[in-house]
């Protein structure tokens, strides 16, 4: 059986996702995101999360990076809210890190 060695850039994806996911906080607010199912403002999820809205902000900033939030602009606010496409592809790249399913995932 032959091993195929993750692609590099593929990797480097997956590592941003993981990265991005290594915070509790930034779980929290992609939970909320999700649970709520529909975009919010930065001041919305600061209410549902302990932490300050510079925090918030820039936790969101991280997600949007890794395109595992959306962010939506609205005059002055921005609004946020899960990347589905995104989301429902980080179960897969787990699975394909572990070699688990072919090296076949789109980032």
């Amino acid at each position: 059986m032959e091993v195929v060695t993750l692609e590099r850039e593929l990797a480097e994806t997956y590592a941003s996702w993981f990265r991005a996911l290594a915070d509790a906080t930034r779980v929290q607010i992609l939970n909320l995101l999700a649970e709520h199912g529909g975009p919010m403002t930065v001041g919305e999820i600061v209410d549902r999360v302990p932490v300050g809205q510079s925090t918030v902000s820039a936790h969101l900033r991280v997600l949007a990076d890794v395109r595992f939030v959306l962010v939506e602009k609205r005059g002055t606010a921005s609004l946020y809210q899960v990347n589905q496409r995104c989301v429902s592809c980080f179960p897969t790249a787990a699975d394909v890190v572990m070699g688990k399913v072919p090296n076949e995932v789109e980032s």
